[in-house]
Formats: C-alpha cells, structure tokens, sequence
C-alpha cells in the first residue's frame, strides 16, 4: 500500500511539473488556487440534505421548472 502512495505522488509531481511548464507560473498558480479536493462525505450529507425529498417533490419541481 505504502508503494502505491509513493507511486500516486510521484506521478502527481511530474504531472504538476507539466502542467507548470506548459502554463506558465503565473496561470499555473491561478490553476491551483482554484482546485480543491474537497472534503467530507459528499454522498452521506446529500442524504442529509434530501432524506425528506419525495419522488412527488421532485417531479412538482421538474414541471414547475421546465
């Protein structure tokens, strides 16, 4: 498992590296200023969010949206 890791950022160097030589420091900059990995469960909290949200309540929205 520990190899894999090494593999995965060893790849994500040289990637990054690519990435900065074909943009340009400055848009490469501006480029990992916008990315984010995010954090949390995504599907868990979209549970959450929706637990209460009937199939109706999502085909009333569609019809009223079109």
């Amino acid at each position: 498992m520990i190899a894999k890791q090494k593999e995965i950022d060893e790849n994500r160097k040289k990637e990054l590296k690519a990435l900065r030589e074909k943009l340009g420091l400055h848009e490469f900059i501006k480029l990992l200023q916008s990315y984010s990995e995010g954090k949390g469960d995504y599907t868990e909290e979209r549970r959450e969010i929706l637990k209460d949200v009937t199939k109706e309540d999502i085909e009333k929205f569609l019809k009223e949206n079109k």
